[in-house]
């Protein structure tokens, strides 16, 4: 009584089924398919343009300590 059992269910896929059709569920599914997707991309182009970002300080922070480095070496 606890929990919900296979029959039940598969009761319930039926009468959804037969409440919307499977027209209707199958363009349901590839919305939410296509959702899922673009989230993903999202989140995965964001990741790259980060680490991007990331690796031009880095690259920027390195020139600005070669170039002190050599403004150091030029007054000494």
């Amino acid at each position: 009584m606890g929990g919900i059992s296979i029959w039940q269910l598969l009761i319930i896929a039926l009468i959804v089924v037969l409440l919307f059709g499977t027209k209707k569920l199958r363009s349901l599914g590839g919305d939410l398919g296509g959702a899922v997707k673009g989230f993903k991309n999202a989140m995965s182009s964001e990741e790259e343009k980060k680490a991007i970002e990331d690796s031009a300080s880095e690259k920027t922070a390195q020139t600005e300590e070669k170039k002190t480095e050599s403004k150091d070496k030029e007054q000494a």
